[in-house]
């Protein structure tokens, strides 16, 4: 496992400008960004990249599905119908449908760190469900603050049952989740259980600051507000999914710190790429019209760099934010001034980073790197994804 799949930096902006990786200011507790990674143990030379994972990921689902289901199930009528939509097991008229229900990253993070300290995995498949659940929640209103009409290559659950319903099945899961955890009997139900509130939490607020971004002038938002915007909003869940992993496998304190730590390092790369794939992904992967993001005036993690460049290229960003951007030739200039100004590169030499940090605490929580081996292929994973 390598983090091969993300692209050497360039440490100037393509303007001749000062480049965001220049200025890019890194806390003590983390690598310089200009230091490599550590490599994670080498896999067979015949073994294709992204295999290991599908396989996890798989065995993950075959765990996690059955118990996921029978807690969707358990929903009122028309609250359950719309929550299994979303997760793509009912098509629109109520027939059953083959569609997947996502990747299950979050819950195959859960098992994973429950192994890595030397818990048995089934004793974590509660713990996996609620934060599925959560994940799913937070996607239902996301849709709707977003107004994205598309996911997973079929209309979003607001599009197809309305606002008032798809958000009453998200807040539903939501309560589902929590009450899977405190219905637990285990010694730890009760931390678990708090984590997972504080969490949601957190999400809330940084999902709040992405709303507020997007009334603010274009030099109005700071890259440090936008970072911490993506760990509130992405991180908080990875880091809380490793960290309920390790409580399932009675760790101690400074291992499940250490865990979440390792998930929030690794959701914050996760962003970073998928903010690149929301400006240059392919529809056809993405299921996403090309340039959603830009034409909806996100202030993503790579724009904000853009403009916070100093560089010619993120004065005619700012211009470009501060218009409607409602034609694809609009978007397109968008995309390449942010690419000029550096955004892309930061973004690309800043997810390398925090892979570095993310493998720092695993190594803290996890000593023998072997025992870590499901972890680092979930994290090598979720940044060498295009979609």
């Amino acid at each position: 496992m390598s983090l091969d799949g993300i692209d050497p930096p360039v440490l100037a902006s393509r303007d001749g400008g000062k480049s965001p990786v220049d200025a890019m200011a890194l806390s003590d507790d983390g690598p310089a960004v200009a230091t490599a990674p550590p490599a994670p143990p080498a896999q067979p030379a015949t073994e294709e990249p992204g295999q290991d994972a599908a396989a996890l990921l798989e065995r993950t689902r075959a765990l996690v599905d059955p118990r996921l289901r029978a807690a969707v199930d358990s929903l009122p009528g028309s609250i359950r119908r719309v929550a299994m939509y979303h997760f793509g097991w009912l098509r629109a008229d109520g027939t059953p449908s083959a569609g997947g229900a996502g990747k299950a990253i979050r819950p195959a993070l859960v098992l994973a760190a429950a192994r890595a300290l030397g818990g048995d995995p089934q004793r974590a498949v509660r713990a996996a469900v609620a934060v599925e659940l959560v994940h799913n929640f937070t996607l239902l209103h996301d849709d709707v603050i977003d107004e994205d009409r598309t996911r997973r290559h079929r209309p979003t659950a607001w599009a197809v049952f309305g606002v008032p319903a798809a958000i009453i099945a998200g807040d539903a899961m939501l309560a589902l989740a929590q009450r899977l955890l405190a219905e637990d009997d285990g010694p730890v139900a009760a931390r678990a259980s708090a984590r997972l509130s504080a969490c949601v939490v957190e999400l809330c607020a940084g999902q709040q600051a992405d709303c507020s971004f997007e009334d603010r002038d274009p030099d109005e938002v700071s890259l440090d507000e936008c970072l911490a915007m993506a760990t509130a909003k992405t991180g908080a869940l990875l880091g809380c999914a490793c960290a309920l992993g390790a409580l399932c496998a009675d760790a101690g304190e400074r291992a499940v710190g250490a865990m979440d730590g390792f998930g929030r390092e690794t959701g914050l790369a996760f962003q970073l790429i998928d903010d690149l794939i929301g400006i240059w992904g392919d529809p056809e992967q993405t299921g996403k019209p090309v340039g959603a993001d830009l034409a909806a005036h996100k202030k993503s993690l790579p724009v904000v760099a853009a403009l916070t460049s100093g560089t010619p290229a993120a004065d005619q960003l700012a211009a470009l934010y501060r218009g409607s951007m409602n034609t694809p030739a609009e978007v397109k200039r968008a995309a390449d001034a942010i690419e000029r100004a550096g955004g892309r590169d930061w973004a690309q030499v800043c997810a390398a980073d925090r892979m570095a940090r993310a493998f720092h605490h695993l190594s803290r929580a996890v000593p023998d790197p072997d025992r870590g081996g499901d972890l680092l292929t979930l994290a090598e994973f979720v940044t060498r994804r295009t979609h």
